[in-house]
């Protein structure tokens, strides 16, 4: 282990971010009462540019108006590129109620582009006397993204998520595809004649991982285009869990429970993970820095992996 500790990230459920147009009022009471972890009231790619100004008005009521209970409050702006990102950032912060927990920041390429966000928002803050610190999500959607993606994630202690933007990743990339997320049809090997299908988003998925693992950020999967495949997201999500991603976007309210299947530790994993938790107490009680566990090893290094299960599942059963 590094001198330098990994710092821990943000404790809070994240099984599940659903997303919502900002222009579509009547969405928001059902978003409230969804089991979602983490509801994202968007302003950008939702919403029509001719409806970019109602759109903030009607966040901006509903993040006071509606109860959102214990639920994670985001909003994402627009992109840097554009001419509404900070007249989102400068009416939310001087005219939305403390509820608003977070910002997510789209597209972003560089720590620069956080910077920018980070400055804003800290004069209003200050100006207004906000006493609740606003967080950061950030979308890696961008070659410049992928690129910079650690320098991103040590941008800013505001900055406690980071998500994988497929759609507008791949049309950065060039990839020659239309789908979000999940497998390509062109995308495999052959053997002996037989096609095997690879997942085209591990890389990015990966380093998005040690990124945010590195400097203490939650790294999200982000969304499955289609919703008509449960099977297929459940796949997706199941390969993300595996990298050490803690949750995914549902842009479809069907699959809420679908993320909250795959990233809720199941009761079989956390008994065995207390169980290993117990057997290297007594390992220790001993003077013993290792033991066996149902025919297997298990030492400090999985002391750590049964802690991140348990601690997840009391996360989950509080919230």
């Amino acid at each position: 282990m590094s001198f330098r500790l990994q710092p821990q990230p943000v404790a809070r459920p994240n099984r599940c971010q659903l997303f919502g147009p900002g222009s579509n009022v009547k969405l928001f009471e059902k978003m409230a009462a969804s089991a979602a972890d983490v509801i994202n009231l968007d302003l950008e790619d939702s919403v029509a540019p001719s409806d970019k100004e109602a759109a903030r008005a009607n966040v901006i009521e509903a993040i006071g108006a509606v109860e959102w209970g214990k639920k994670t409050l985001s909003v994402r702006i627009n992109g840097l590129d554009t001419p509404y990102w900070y007249r989102e950032v400068v009416d939310l912060l001087e005219n939305a109620s403390d509820r608003l927990d977070q910002i997510m920041i789209p597209k972003v390429g560089n720590a620069a582009d956080i910077y920018a966000v980070d400055a804003l928002v800290s004069a209003i803050e200050s100006a207004k006397g906000r006493q609740k610190r606003i967080n950061f999500e950030v979308i890696i959607e961008s070659a410049a993204g992928i690129a910079h993606v650690e320098e991103i994630a040590a941008a800013s202690p505001r900055l406690v998520a980071m998500s994988l933007g497929a759609a507008d990743f791949a049309a950065s990339m060039g990839m020659q595809t239309t789908g979000i997320g999940g497998t390509q049809e062109n995308y495999y090997m052959l053997h002996d004649g037989a096609r095997h299908y690879s997942d085209p988003w591990h890389w990015a998925q990966t380093a998005i991982v040690a990124a945010c693992r590195t400097h203490g950020v939650l790294p999200v999967d982000g969304p499955f285009g289609d919703f008509s495949d449960d099977e297929g997201y459940r796949a997706q999500a199941r390969r993300s869990a595996t990298l050490g991603m803690v949750g995914k976007w549902a842009i479809h309210p069907k699959q809420i429970a679908l993320a909250n299947e795959v990233f809720t530790p199941s009761e079989a994993a956390v008994a065995e993970a207390q169980e290993i938790l117990a057997a290297m107490e007594d390992a220790k009680r001993s003077g013993a820095g290792a033991t066996v566990y149902k025919g297997r090893l298990v030492d400090i290094a999985s002391i750590k992996q049964a802690e991140v299960i348990v601690k997840q599942a009391q996360m989950i059963a509080q919230g």
